[in-house]
């Protein structure tokens, strides 16, 4: 099968793009030829599809802001480039990631139009929020711009609000970002890309639940956790563990690293944040405010045999997130470690998790939940968590076999070619 990857980076920038790495290499591995279709970007991996590729286009000011504007919308450039890879390649499939803005769903119509299956991977809340990630500016969880839903009293009834984004300027605060947003959401709606898409993956019933909530047909929506390549996390002995736990990730406010600083500062525990972000230098002056500098350590970018070694050794990780997260792969890696996690009950998060709150047997349960942005709800779950004799060995062989890439394979392969 002759399979075309779309995604607007490539390199290991995130989950979309790591995602769209491993998917590449697991369908080599298994005979088909494989295609990329990207921006071209400075940190972008070699491609022998490189040659397609449209030029950068960049939301910070310069010259390359310019394609940024008409990007979202769909640009000629875009457009040439993508039909002459169709041309040459001649895919069977077409498999979308994360397009939005720097690409557009421009590619989804051309595939349409060209009758090739359209199979698209969601990685966020693109679809409904022009911002990404269901979040206002101050940090809140908003869905004005889709809900659609039934009040509590089961009486009134919500509905969406298209110009929630240019309200509370939603887009990097700026009225002229949100209402690039805007318009591309209006272009882009949820009508118009139902006619074009086959199917939507959605890695978590949670992301299911929303798109459906937002207009979209259930018939087209399919759930498919995320997978990784779990060889990668084979070891001899999953029961090795060490007097810290830590957190992996982008150091921003919807990642809830400055809840888990503040639950931290309360414990005795060494904690070790890994990763980096716009909020590292806001951070390490709070622990410094906090008098914590003993305890919880910033570790910075690592690489993955670092990352391997310390979430493996470590006794929990703690997935402390304020927004709908998806599907991460922080928590799918950790967990094939053998390493226990405490998450915060939002988005798809409990979806990975087998709560000792809910009277998990030792061999079943892998964690907590804890109520997000709660303080002294996550102080006391690391506490409970800190000596619970959890079976990592059993963690890491049930994780390894629900997250493997041959098993997301196997389920892939029905959406490419359905009956």
């Amino acid at each position: 099968m002759r399979i075309l990857l779309c995604n607007k980076f490539y390199y290991h920038r995130g989950g979309d793009c790591i995602y769209t790495l491993e998917l590449e290499r697991l369908l080599h591995q298994h005979g088909h030829d494989v295609a990329i279709f990207a921006m071209k970007y400075p940190d972008n991996l070699p491609s022998p599809w490189q040659d397609y590729f449209p030029s950068e286009a960049s939301f910070s000011f310069g010259p390359k802001m310019i394609n940024a504007l008409f990007r979202p919308l769909g640009s000629r450039e875009v457009k040439e480039a993508f039909e002459r890879i169709i041309q040459d390649f001649k895919p069977d499939v077409i498999h979308l990631g994360n397009i939005h803005s720097q690409l557009s769903p421009l590619l989804a119509e051309i595939a349409h139009s060209r009758g090739i299956h359209t199979v698209w991977t969601l990685h966020d809340y693109k679809l409904l929020c022009p911002r990404y990630d269901c979040m206002q500016p101050n940090g809140l969880v908003c869905e004005e711009c889709f809900c659609n839903q039934k009040e509590a009293t089961g009486k009134a009834v919500k509905s969406p609000n298209p110009n929630a984004c240019l309200r509370h300027h939603c887009l990097k605060g700026s009225l002229l970002a949100s209402f690039i947003g805007w318009v591309e959401m209006k272009k882009w709606n949820c009508d118009r890309l139902t006619r074009i898409t086959d199917t939507w993956i959605c890695p978590s019933q949670f992301m299911l639940k929303k798109m459906i909530q937002g207009g979209f047909p259930h018939e087209k929506l399919i759930h498919l956790c995320n997978f990784i390549d779990v060889e990668k996390c084979l070891m001899e002995n999953y029961s090795q563990r060490e007097d810290y736990y830590c957190f992996v990730g982008r150091l921003s406010h919807e990642k809830g690293v400055e809840t888990l600083i503040n639950a931290a500062s309360h414990l005795p525990y060494r904690l070790i944040i890994i990763g980096d972000g716009p909020l590292r230098s806001h951070l390490n002056e709070k622990i410094k405010q906090l008098c914590c500098q003993d305890r919880i350590q910033l570790a910075g970018q690592k690489n993955w045999e670092q990352i391997k070694h310390l979430v493996a050794h470590a006794r929990l990780l703690v997935a402390p997130s304020e927004w709908y997260e998806n599907n991460p792969l922080s928590i799918l890696e950790a967990k094939c470690l053998g390493t226990p996690i405490i998450g915060a009950r939002i988005g798809g998060i409990p979806e990975l998790i087998n709560p000792i709150s809910n009277g998990k047997a030792l061999g079943e349960a892998d964690g907590d939940l804890f109520i997000p942005r709660n303080v002294p709800d996550l102080t006391e779950k690391i506490n409970l968590l800190w000596t619970h004799p959890f079976n990592h060995e059993q963690i890491a062989k049930r994780s390894q076999q629900r997250f493997s890439a041959e098993s997301y394979y196997e389920s892939l392969m029905k959406l490419y070619a359905p009956s």
